[in-house]
């Protein structure tokens, strides 16, 4: 009983912590990247590890929509264009294959927004719209700009807190801000749940 009680405490720890983020997410950002989806004529997302499984969930939601999304570095995935539109997301927004693209997406001409847990990075300075998620900074300053050699290394970035170890914080708020993101397109675009639905894979 005492293990289900601590581990009970342990999620609404995480929970409390998820709320913290929430509340300090700014309005105008949140916009700023609703107005950029809606103008891109196609999406394209990506992340690195844990991140990479947000941005893929993310692009499946929007494909769900109807709308033109792509997950980079997948076999079916075009060639990005000028009005295409980028959605990255890094905790540290230093991640090298994820810095990378950005800069292509920058040198294309296409527009860059950044789901980040860090005000200032390389990432932040190319993108034209930036949503701050308020977890850890500092443990997200250290160690390897390599993702692989981090996971390598065991230098995993938000290690600082015992109840959102290894990243969990700003992977875990980044998933809620997503689907909350989708929310807001469904209602900004009257979709129905019968027209989403029937855009579901039939083929898994």
């Amino acid at each position: 009983m005492d293990t289900c009680h601590s581990f009970r405490d342990l999620m609404l720890m995480m929970v409390s912590r998820i709320e913290e983020v929430a509340l300090s997410i700014d309005q105008s950002q949140v916009e700023c990247f609703l107005t950029a989806i809606n103008q891109a004529e196609r999406i394209f997302v990506l992340g690195a590890g844990r991140s990479g499984f947000v941005a893929k969930s993310f692009g499946m939601r929007l494909m769900h929509l109807g709308m033109n999304a792509y997950v980079v570095g997948e076999t079916v995935t075009p060639a990005f264009h000028e009005k295409d539109i980028l959605i990255a997301f890094s905790g540290s927004g230093k991640t090298k294959s994820v810095l990378e693209a950005c800069e292509t997406t920058r040198q294309i001409g296409g527009s860059l927004c950044l789901i980040t847990g860090t005000k200032e990075s390389p990432m932040t300075a190319l993108a034209s719209c930036v949503v701050y998620l308020q977890t850890d900074d500092e443990s997200i300053r250290t160690g390897s700009d390599h993702f692989e050699l981090r996971q390598l290394r065991g230098e995993h970035r938000s290690l600082s807190h015992p109840s959102t170890p290894l990243g969990t914080l700003f992977e875990t708020s980044a998933m809620i801000f997503a689907d909350s993101i989708i929310s807001a397109l469904i209602e900004m675009k009257k979709c129905s749940i019968d027209e989403i639905i029937h855009r579901y894979s039939n083929m898994q």
